[in-house]
This record gives structure tokens, C-alpha cells and sequence, in this order.
């Protein structure tokens, strides 16, 4: 059950991984200069992020779920600024990707998603998102 559950948490964080990968061709596509090579930076990231995640479900005896053809972004992109809000957007949603490997079992597995969710809010934060105390996570009613 333990390993059902890990791997669950697994294809979340690819899910968003994927996504991010995705959505950062549409960021790149209205950028130039320092932006459009960040932007490149920031996919490459995703697409190793993509790529170890599939290999640990692989190691853990699971088939990682394909990516999807395309992806409903959440904004219509036409300027820079809109592709500096769209990845805020997708680097947030890949720390939400990881809040439920965050309770896996597996200490290493934690670890990871620690420092994935770190890593992504600051990505976040250099495109342009408010600091938050926790992000992924809803906040308190």
C-alpha cells in the first residue's frame, strides 16, 4: 500500500512537471533577450524534473502516466508580461504538484519534494510572485 501510495504522489509531481514543460514553449515563444534564455533555463529544469520522476515510478514498478497533447493554459499569452504571469502560474502550480509527495513515507521522497517545492517558489518569485509563507498549500479559512 505504501508504494501505491508514493507512486500516486509520483505522477502528481510529474503531472505538473509535464505541464510546466509545456506551458514554458508558450512563455519562450514571447520572450527575448535574458527573459527568453531564463525561460529556456526554467524548461530545461522541468524536462530533468519530468524525466527523474518517470525513471523513480518506473523503479517503483509503475508505468508513469504520458503527458497530454496540450495543456488549457490559464491566461490567453500575447506579451512579455503575460508570459512572466503564466510561468508564475505554472511554477506555482508544480509546488502544489508536490504537496502530496511532501507526506510520502518515504524520507528521501519528502526530501525531494522539499526541495523541488523550494526551488520552483523561487522560480516564482524571480518571475514575479508575492512571497508566500507556504506555497502550494490553500490558505487557512
Amino acid at each position: 500500500m505504501k508504494a501505491k501510495a508514493e507512486v500516486a504522489a509520483l505522477q502528481n509531481a510529474l503531472q505538473a512537471e509535464e505541464a510546466a514543460s509545456y506551458g514554458y514553449g508558450v512563455v519562450g515563444a514571447h520572450l527575448s533577450g535574458a527573459a527568453f534564455s531564463q525561460a529556456t533555463s526554467d524548461c530545461v529544469i522541468h524536462e530533468r524534473a519530468r524525466d527523474s520522476l518517470s525513471a523513480m515510478i518506473t523503479a517503483l514498478g509503475a508505468t508513469p502516466e504520458p503527458a497530454a497533447v496540450a495543456y488549457r493554459l490559464p491566461l490567453t499569452v500575447s506579451t512579455p508580461a503575460q508570459a512572466a504571469t503564466l510561468a508564475v502560474d505554472l511554477e506555482l502550480s508544480v509546488v502544489a504538484g508536490y504537496v502530496p509527495l511532501a507526506g510520502a513515507a518515504e524520507p528521501s521522497l519528502r526530501q525531494l519534494a522539499a526541495t523541488r517545492m523550494q526551488a520552483a517558489a523561487v522560480r516564482a518569485a524571480r518571475w514575479g510572485a508575492p512571497p508566500r509563507s507556504f506555497p502550494g498549500l490553500s490558505p487557512a479559512p
